[in-house]
């Protein structure tokens, strides 16, 4: 049997962490705060559109203030549902708010470099070999960011490296984070249409989206804005994805720091409906709190789990997509600190059914790439996947016949019923159930040992289906005139 190019988690249980009341008492205080003091959009571009739009502006401090019709109006514009393409159609992803999706993390800064184990600054090659490894695990369906960005490349045009790099080595949906101002989009839509066949087929498999960052507290950045301008010209999926830390960036209580993040993320649904109505978008979120000795992000607290919950509940409530980081980690290796991390922030983004989860991957808060420890949150994804299912109660699972045949005392391994569902049952990749003299004897080998093992054999051997020779070349040549100008206008 072929292995599935992607592997989405449908779940059938639900954890609500909100009731409904207190979802209505968020969002009319999000919707206070839209119309005062509204949300700071440092764009000429993006002011003109939400004046238009009957938004109230100020441009002398780039302020809009977003009146509750026009916001209503707009989230009722937003399609409910969406394609985002793969290169190759099996790795398309039905943004349907019934699936959830797992991407790697993104703009990590360093690498453990696999034959030196020592960290090292991320390169262009590396941006490429994440995206390669990306491409071979099922568990993971789309590639965010990059994972680690090019930093061996001109400043001005490393988005664009990066991005070639990926399309280059993944045949799964790619989802923009580095590509920020208009320059720089529009020559990604570029690159994309090149591959596709044109801007109109672009349109009809949309293999790129975007996401961009908020500005904490209550502000956007420009070039981020017109950016995802760009992308809704062109009919492509984008969010902004708000990153409030409770006592620094919002405050110190979960449910204001919610609703910075619900305004946030609604105000960019706003913009991007007035451009383009009806454009796909989506929320996006990775709320936290400050950590109280270093003033740092935490990367994995109680609280970052009932933020996320949370926050992809209210993403349903408008009944739009979210995507929400998940699987952020403090933790500088792949331990036991990681697997809690991941475990439980996998859990709460999955059993609210956030439709995208970035990502896996990094270490030390989104910093470091670990392949082995991208192979063992794959293990991670899988056990939350199978709890998700529930347990389904019908008269084939309930099995009366057999177990009357079997009676007391009996065995079920030799029954047809057993040989039917066996399958059904998780079995682990990474985990070690051996007998502990067996253990022993093979050198007391753990999880990352394995991971290891796996992660180097993809490494090693795996390679996607690749771009025809003349399409990498009009990548190479757009990404090289990009570098020209920017030498030239630098």
């Amino acid at each position: 049997m072929t292995t599935p190019r992607i592997n989405p988690i449908t779940p059938r249980l639900r954890w609500e962490v909100l009731s409904s009341s207190e979802i209505e008492r968020i969002h009319e205080a999000t919707l206070d705060i839209l119309e005062d003091p509204g949300i700071r959009f440092p764009s000429a571009k993006a002011l003109d559109v939400l004046e238009r739009g009957g938004c109230l502006v100020d441009r002398a401090t780039e302020m809009a203030r977003l009146p509750r019709k026009v916001v209503m109006e707009a989230v009722a514009a937003a399609p409910r549902q969406y394609v985002l393409a793969g290169r190759d159609p099996a790795c398309d992803m039905v943004i349907d708010g019934q699936h959830c999706y797992l991407s790697n993390d993104g703009s990590g800064v360093f690498v453990f470099d696999r034959k030196t184990g020592e960290k090292r600054p991320s390169t262009k090659a590396d941006a490429a070999e994440s995206a390669r490894f990306v491409d071979a695990l099922p568990n993971i369906s789309y590639y965010w960011g990059p994972v680690v960005t090019s930093q061996d490349v001109p400043p001005q045009t490393k988005s664009l490296h990066d991005s070639e790099a990926v399309l280059t080595n993944t045949t799964k949906h790619y989802q923009a984070v580095t590509t920020v101002g208009e320059s720089a989009a529009r020559a990604l839509v570029e690159m994309a249409s090149v591959i596709v066949g044109g801007t109109d087929e672009l349109r009809k498999r949309p293999i790129i989206s975007f996401m961009q960052c908020a500005v904490d507290p209550l502000a956007h950045d420009g070039p981020n804005l017109e950016a995802n301008l760009v992308a809704a010209e062109y009919g492509l999926a984008s969010g902004f994805m708000p990153m409030p830390l409770s006592c620094g960036t919002a405050p110190a209580t979960l449910a204001a720091n919610l609703v910075v993040q619900n305004a946030e993320a609604l105000s960019g649904v706003v913009l991007l409906q007035l451009a383009q109505p009806g454009v796909p978008c989506f929320f996006a979120g990775a709320p936290s709190v400050i950590d109280l000795k270093t003033g740092g992000y935490t990367g994995g607290s109680p609280e970052d789990y009932l933020l996320a919950a949370a926050a992809t509940q209210l993403a349903h409530f408008y009944g739009l997509p979210m995507a929400m980081g998940t699987m952020a980690t403090g933790a500088k290796e792949p331990g036991w600190q990681a697997a809690v991390d991941d475990s439980l922030s996998t859990f709460a983004s999955v059993m609210t059914v956030a439709d995208m989860m970035n990502g896996a991957g990094l270490l030390d808060g989104s910093k470091i790439l670990s392949y082995p420890h991208m192979v063992m949150e794959c293990e991670i994804y899988g056990i939350v996947q199978k709890v998700a299912e529930g347990i389904t109660v019908t008269d084939e699972t309930l099995a009366l016949d057999v177990i009357r045949k079997v009676g007391p005392n009996g065995t079920f391994l030799g029954e047809k019923h057993t040989r039917q569902h066996m399958k059904e049952i998780w079995r682990p990749t990474i985990w070690d159930r051996s007998t502990y003299d067996q253990w022993v004897r093979e050198g007391k080998p753990g999880a990352l040992t394995r991971a290891t093992e796996i992660a180097n054999d993809i490494l090693d051997n795996y390679q996607p289906e690749p771009l025809p020779d003349d399409v990498r070349a009009e990548l190479r040549r757009i990404v090289a005139r990009a570098d020209a100008e920017a030498a030239v206008s630098g």
